[in-house]
Order: C-alpha cells, then sequence, then structure tokens
C-alpha cells in the first residue's frame, strides 16, 4: 500500500489553494478593480473626514463624513464653474475649427528640411489614398464602432457606485479591519502592524498623487498661456487627470498637447518640447521624491513591468492601479522578512525595517 507523505500532501493543496485564489482574483478583476478604485477615492477623502471628525463629538463618523461629501460636492462646483466654462469653450472651439486646421497642414507642411516636407506630403498623399480605398469598409464598421461605445458608456455608472463604496469604506473601514484581525488565530500583531503600515502608504500614496496632479495643471495653465499656445486651460485639464495614470499618462499628455500645437499652426514647438521634458524630469527626479515616501518609491524597471503587467490584466485601470499594488506587495514583503528576524534577532528587524 502506498503511503502518502502528510507535508507533501499539504504544500500540494497549498499550491492547489493558491492557484485557485488567482483564477478567482483574475476572473471577477473588473469587479475587484471597481473596489480597489473606490478605496482609493477613500483615501483622497479621508484627510478632510479626521480632521472633521476630530472637532466633532459624535460617537459615529457619518457626520463628519457627510460634511466631507458636501465639502467635495461644493469644491467640484465651485471648480466647476470657474475652469468649467472655460475648458468647454476651449475644447469646442478646437472641435469647430479642427477641419480647418487639418486642412490647413495638409496644404502648408511645417517648416523644415526639404526631406520633412517631402516626408510629410507623402504621408500625407498615401493617407488620403487609403481613406479612398477603404472607404466602404470605414463605413461598414461604423455601426460596430457605434455599438461599441454605447456598451462602454455603460461604465459610466461606477462614477455613481465609487462614491457609494468609498462611503461604505470610510465609514466601516476600522470595523472591517479589526473583524478581520480577529478572523485570525495567530499573528494578530504582525497582521495589525502590517494594515497600519499599508494604511499611511496609501494616505501618502493618494496625497502625493493629488498634488502632483494640481501642481501639473497649474503650471500647464500658466506656463503654456505666457507661451501662447493654443487652448492652454484645455490641455492643461487633459494632463490633470492623465497625472494619475502612471508612465503612460504623462507620455499621452505630452503628445496630446504637441500634435494640438502643431495642428493649430503653433511656431516655437522646440521650446513647448523643451518645456514638457525639462517639467518631467523636475516632476520625476524632484517634486515625486519630495512628495512621494520612501516605502512608495520603486524601482523604474519595476514600475515599468507593473505597468505593462496591469495593461494586460485590467486595461487603463488595470495600469492606474499598478503602482499602489506594486507598494503594497513590497510593503508585505519586507514586513514578512522583519516579522521573521524579529522571532530570530531583534537588532536585524530592525535594520530590516529601517531599509524598507
Amino acid at each position: 500500500m502506498l503511503g502518502i507523505d502528510p507535508r507533501a500532501a499539504r504544500y500540494a493543496w497549498t499550491v492547489a489553494l493558491v492557484l485557485l485564489l488567482f483564477a478567482t482574483i483574475y476572473i471577477i478583476r473588473e469587479t475587484l478593480i471597481v473596489f480597489v478604485v473606490a478605496l482609493l477615492f477613500a483615501y483622497l477623502l479621508y484627510p478632510l473626514m479626521d480632521l472633521i471628525d476630530r472637532h466633532l463629538t459624535t460617537k459615529t463618523r457619518t457626520p463628519a463624513l457627510a460634511m466631507t461629501f458636501v465639502i467635495m460636492i461644493g469644491i467640484l462646483a465651485i471648480l466647476g464653474s470657474l475652469v468649467g466654462s472655460v475648458v468647454a469653450n476651449q475644447a469646442a472651439n478646437l472641435a469647430k475649427e479642427a477641419p480647418v486646421f487639418l486642412k490647413r497642414v495638409s496644404q502648408n507642411p511645417p517648416p523644415g528640411p526639404q526631406e520633412l516636407r517631402s516626408l510629410t506630403s507623402q504621408a500625407t498623399g498615401l493617407l488620403q489614398s487609403q481613406l479612398q480605398q477603404h472607404y466602404g469598409d470605414i463605413v461598414s464598421k461604423v455601426p460596430a464602432v457605434t455599438f461599441r461605445v454605447l456598451a462602454a458608456s455603460s461604465n459610466v455608472i461606477y462614477i455613481i457606485i465609487v462614491p457609494i463604496l468609498s462611503f461604505f469604506i470610510l465609514r466601516d473601514g476600522r470595523s472591517i479591519r479589526d473583524s478581520f484581525i480577529e478572523m485570525l488565530d495567530s499573528g494578530r500583531q504582525s497582521a495589525r502592524e502590517t494594515l497600519n503600515d499599508a494604511h499611511t502608504l496609501l494616505l501618502q500614496y493618494m496625497r502625493a498623487l493629488l498634488f502632483l496632479c494640481c501642481a501639473t495643471y497649474v503650471a500647464f495653465s500658466i506656463v503654456l498661456s505666457i507661451m501662447g499656445v493654443p487652448y492652454p486651460i484645455l490641455l492643461a485639464a487633459i494632463a490633470f487627470p492623465l497625472e494619475f495614470v502612471p508612465l503612460v499618462g504623462p507620455l499621452a499628455a505630452a503628445v496630446t498637447i504637441m500634435i494640438v500645437s502643431i495642428v493649430t499652426g503653433y511656431t516655437h514647438l522646440l521650446w513647448l518640447f523643451v518645456f514638457l521634458s525639462v517639467y518631467r524630469i523636475f516632476q520625476d527626479y524632484v517634486l515625486s521624491p519630495h512628495l512621494m515616501s520612501k516605502g512608495v518609491e520603486l524601482h523604474p524597471l519595476l514600475v515599468i513591468f507593473g505597468v505593462f503587467a496591469g495593461g494586460e490584466i485590467g486595461g487603463a485601470a488595470g495600469i492606474f492601479l499598478s503602482i499602489p499594488i506594486l507598494a503594497l506587495v513590497r510593503l508585505v514583503y519586507h514586513r514578512s522578512l522583519y516579522s521573521r528576524k524579529r522571532n530570530s534577532s531583534p537588532s536585524a528587524a530592525l535594520n530590516t525595517i529601517r531599509q524598507a
């Protein structure tokens, strides 16, 4: 009769459960992304709610939470009335004049060497010929594209769902954390410390990210206006939300600004490119390290890997969530090393947590 090693069986069950867990996470990844976005949005509101809650004498956090949402809605309404109208006007003007700008570019290539003008003319002619040849195919695909756009518009419901989820996370977050810790038979102290570190890390990350987005909007609005770039407020408003998407977002914002400037006939493209490059270097190597905590900073290779992997798994949302998830994985890894070394050597454990 063949014997079964209990230790090998235990390892096999552990591997099977881990694989099942990863498979389940992948299947429900879209739902998890919504909850994670709601969690990060809650961390944006948490400092204000905590400040209000300190000055109230109520036993529950609901009044402070309600005041936080009222203040947030008020701020958004004020910003919408002050900036939204300007952005809307500039967007309408750009959409109205876009055909004229495109026709001007096709008829008058940008100044430069003869090779560049010849290449631009060839590209324009090739584009026109391809449009003529495949016009029927393009028209036949319009209904399918329309249905895809309508299907994607169903995601607008998340604009309502995310704040609702954030409300419950902010209200019941502490009780959920305590209930989770009570479920653990052992390692409660280590789990509490890890959750506290994760709480601090996400607070610092979201605060720094919001400051970076605001800095980008202010800098782009002022500098682009001074340089005479067309539609500066609109371009700054486009760059603001793209700063939330690591690596890909700032690049998309810079490309959008350059394309709009070229199409609208802006002449100082070299100086605009220099400004965008210098600002990106300043933000990545001066402002961002100053705002981000040491625990949030990741190696550039790890950031690039996380961005591409997040895009493969969850699209744009996966790219947005890649950095905080990698930072949390890094934190849990160092915390586990700290717990192991604390049991064996307190001095080694202290060095590990300092290096993390």
